[in-house]
């Protein structure tokens, strides 16, 4: 029973539920995009993803500075019941396409000009801040 508790409690953070919904429709995605996607800091994202990661809902992978996170296949019936009930209700709400459609813009800007997450958030066209795990900063 503490295991549903502990499964159910991480699931009840609004900014969880839309890092989710972002690997829901998408496969993989690293920090920063999901960064872009909902206007949070790294440090923010970074701390809901291990939270995710720790309750065994996402698994990572290092590819140089970048971290990026997918979805682990649910372990038994009712995570899959639950995640499939949560995607279908996210789906519904307004924010959903939202949410999507700032990922899609982050994702055509980050192609658009190399594909890494570095030139896009601290590329010379940026107007943010940079908060890329890299010592480029911004050109």
């Amino acid at each position: 029973m503490r295991d549903v508790a502990k499964f159910l409690k991480v699931l009840a953070d609004e900014a969880r539920l839309q890092m989710l919904w972002l690997l829901f429709n998408h496969q993989e995605l690293c920090v920063c995009d999901i960064m872009a996607a909902l206007g949070i800091t790294q440090s923010k994202a970074s701390r809901h993803l291990a939270t995710l990661r720790h309750a065994g809902l996402v698994v990572d992978r290092k590819a140089a500075v970048w971290t990026y996170y997918s979805l682990r296949p649910a372990e038994n019936a009712l995570e899959r019941a639950v995640l499939d009930a949560l995607s279908g209700e996210l789906a519904k709400h307004p924010s959903s396409a939202n949410v999507l459609q700032e990922l899609r813009t982050w994702l055509e800007r980050k192609d658009s000009i190399g594909g890494t997450p570095s030139q896009a958030c601290c590329g010379p066209s940026s107007s943010q801040e940079c908060e890329c795990p890299t010592d480029q900063g911004a050109a």
